[in-house]
């Protein structure tokens, strides 16, 4: 009796544990990590576009059955997060600067819990009803800011497997405009004979040969030959680069007769011979379009006196200019080469020393970072803009190829590049102040708030405030 008491107590007990057991266990399977409610929806909007059938990316991401096998190197590639290797391909640092980007891929801190969440617990796929719909993707559209109003195609090239590097001039290209335009935005992409699936060395997806093209546009005569006088600069072209939408009211202008021309094309092998060509695709405004800011070519970098050791990491390259008129950053781009791992971009005003921003780079995948428009920096004139290069010549940097060599400066990716190729825009006193009070109102700022990248936006003592009995300005000076 007293042994079948005993069974009858554990037994109770045990069923006991199990009932109280029972709604913590619910709980964990109601919130496990699946594919289709978690992890599906993070790869339609970073990641698809490229890792699918048809995609730059060297695998297709679309189903479980194709994700699936890669959920580790999925893990590690998102974990990197903003170094040389991260996917997606947006390197901008968290914790520090400005965080509000324009058309910004990258993946949240929880977001990256969960893939490694999923990856680490078997990959569970989840109820299908859970998915979202399935995305439709259209390979007649090339084009990632829109359908331009004027493509020019450049002249075909070879790149033959296994050849070195090769920079230099390229034939120029007529534009055939009419009419002078304003651009809004301008985009360039490589079109060639590698097949869709792509092969070759791990240069995005094996797909590209051309790495750079710096270029401008400027006016012929009838001998083929550039008419003196200053060439109009563009956005440098570079392998894995977003599309350049300039700000809406600084639209760069396009002449009639311009030819596109360029004495600065870095081609490279990706593993086969391949013949391909660009083709810059322009949007313009409308006809009546006047612009309201001036566009800035403000050169920030240092590309005389590089000096890099061998087998050294943490090494600072540093380069400053001083801002003569009032200036809106647009976007941050960093140009390094091969041993450059990072780049940070400070303001100086006054005895303000602030940090706008900071990326990672990875010399296969060069980015630029448009500001949101209520958090492009509003920088007063004399404002010293500062950056700072941080570069890994050592094993540890896979782009390096041998990190016992010194290196300087100079076009090949062998040597190196220091410069900031951001796009601003000046501004006159009146439309300065106009553009503070503006940010003001929209960020409901105070007298006693501070926003990254526009340090006068929370004094407006210094600049015209309306008058609460009507409509005209006054500044401090008027006391």
């Amino acid at each position: 009796m007293r042994s079948f008491s005993l069974l009858k107590l554990l037994l109770g007990s045990s069923a006991l544990t199990a009932a109280l057991a029972m709604p913590s266990m619910a709980a964990a399977q109601s919130e496990q990590v699946t594919f289709h409610k978690d992890i599906e929806p993070i790869l339609q909007r970073s990641c698809q576009n490229c890792h699918r059938e048809g995609g730059a990316g060297p695998m297709s991401l679309v189903t479980y059955e194709e994700v699936a096998p890669f959920a580790g190197l999925i893990e590690y590639k998102t974990g990197l997060r903003d170094r040389a290797g991260a996917m997606p391909p947006w390197y901008m640092e968290k914790n520090i600067g400005i965080q509000e980007y324009k058309d910004d891929p990258s993946l949240s801190d929880a977001e990256i819990a969960a893939i490694s969440t999923w990856a680490r617990t078997g990959t569970p796929k989840g109820d299908p009803a859970d998915a979202p719909e399935p995305l439709v993707f259209n390979d007649s559209v090339k084009w990632r800011a829109g359908e331009p109003d004027l493509i020019v195609v450049m002249d075909d090239i070879t790149k033959l497997a296994g050849t070195p590097d090769w920079w230099g001039e390229i034939p120029s290209a007529p534009t055939g405009l009419t009419e002078d335009r304003y651009v809004k935005s301008v985009e360039i992409v490589e079109v060639n004979d590698v097949p869709q699936a792509g092969s070759g060395r791990d240069t995005v997806g094996g797909r590209y040969i051309f790495h750079h093209m710096i270029w401008a546009t400027a006016q012929m005569d009838e001998n083929g030959e550039r008419v003196p006088g200053l060439a109009i600069p563009w956005p440098v072209h570079e392998v894995g680069r977003n599309a350049d939408i300039f700000d809406e009211d600084a639209g760069r202008l396009l002449r009639a007769g311009s030819w596109i021309v360029s004495d600065s094309v870095h081609l490279h092998s990706n593993g086969r011979d391949t013949t391909g060509h660009l083709e810059v695709g322009f949007r313009f405004h409308e006809p009546d379009y006047k612009p309201k800011y001036q566009n800035a070519f403000i050169g920030l970098g240092n590309g005389v006196d590089i000096s890099i050791q061998g087998n050294k990491a943490d090494q600072e390259l540093h380069a400053y200019t001083v801002l003569d008129q009032h200036t809106k950053v647009i976007t941050f781009e960093p140009h390094l080469h091969a041993p450059g791992e990072r780049m940070c971009l400070e303001a100086i005003w006054g005895y303000t020393i602030e940090t706008l921003s900071c990326v990672g780079y990875d010399h296969n995948w060069v980015r630029g970072y448009p500001y949101a428009d209520h958090a492009a920096p509003l920088l007063p004139k004399g404002t010293i803009l500062h950056i700072t290069g941080y570069m890994n010549n050592t094993e540890t940097n896979p782009n390096v190829p041998d990190p016992r060599n010194w290196q300087g400066s100079g076009n090949r990716s062998v040597t190196n590049m220091f410069i900031d190729l951001g796009i601003r825009v000046t501004m006159t006193e009146e439309q300065f102040f106009e553009a503070m009070e503006e940010r003001r109102q929209t960020l409901n700022l105070g007298p006693n708030d501070h926003v990254i990248g526009c340090p006068l936006c929370g004094a407006p003592l210094v600049a015209p405030i309306a008058d609460s009995d009507d409509s005209s300005s006054s500044t401090a000076s008027d006391d």
